[in-house]
């Protein structure tokens, strides 16, 4: 089903704005609303952040997005796929990489085991510092 169809079956128009964040999310890959709105308004000026926000919740709603937080600021959007992945967030430089959801599984399938909790990969985010960051600080992450 396409965004045009989910949307009708909830009795909503697919509007510019509603197509237009969702293709910014899906071009940023994660992004925050800020960098959506800004995404967005380089094509319609006339939408706001208010407008970005109440559409940000409406897709994730019908499961076409997530968000995790990768900072202490706002979340981070990203489109849903058919792979589920946590985040690697370099505290140096602010890059973001998607770790696959095997590289988590022996610690999914322990804390499952062990404590009955079902990890909620697309929402795990690990931090530390990158290749980069780590080799010229001459740091281990």
């Amino acid at each position: 089903m396409d965004l045009a169809e989910m949307l009708r079956s909830r009795g909503l128009r697919l509007t510019a704005p509603r197509q237009l964040v969702l293709e910014a999310v899906y071009r940023l890959r994660h992004a925050t609303p800020d960098q959506i709105h800004a995404e967005v308004a380089e094509k319609a000026a006339g939408i706001n952040i208010t407008t970005v926000y109440r559409t940000l919740e409406l897709l994730e709603e019908l499961e076409l997005i997530t968000h995790a937080h990768l900072s202490h600021g706002a979340p981070t959007y990203h489109a849903v796929d058919e792979h589920q992945h946590a985040h690697l967030v370099c505290r140096g430089c602010g890059s973001v990489q998607e770790l696959p959801s095997p590289a988590l599984a022996g610690l999914a399938g322990e804390l499952l085991a062990e404590r009955g909790f079902r990890l909620d990969i697309g929402h795990v985010a690990l931090f530390g510092l990158c290749g980069g960051c780590g080799t010229s600080r001459g740091e281990a992450c």
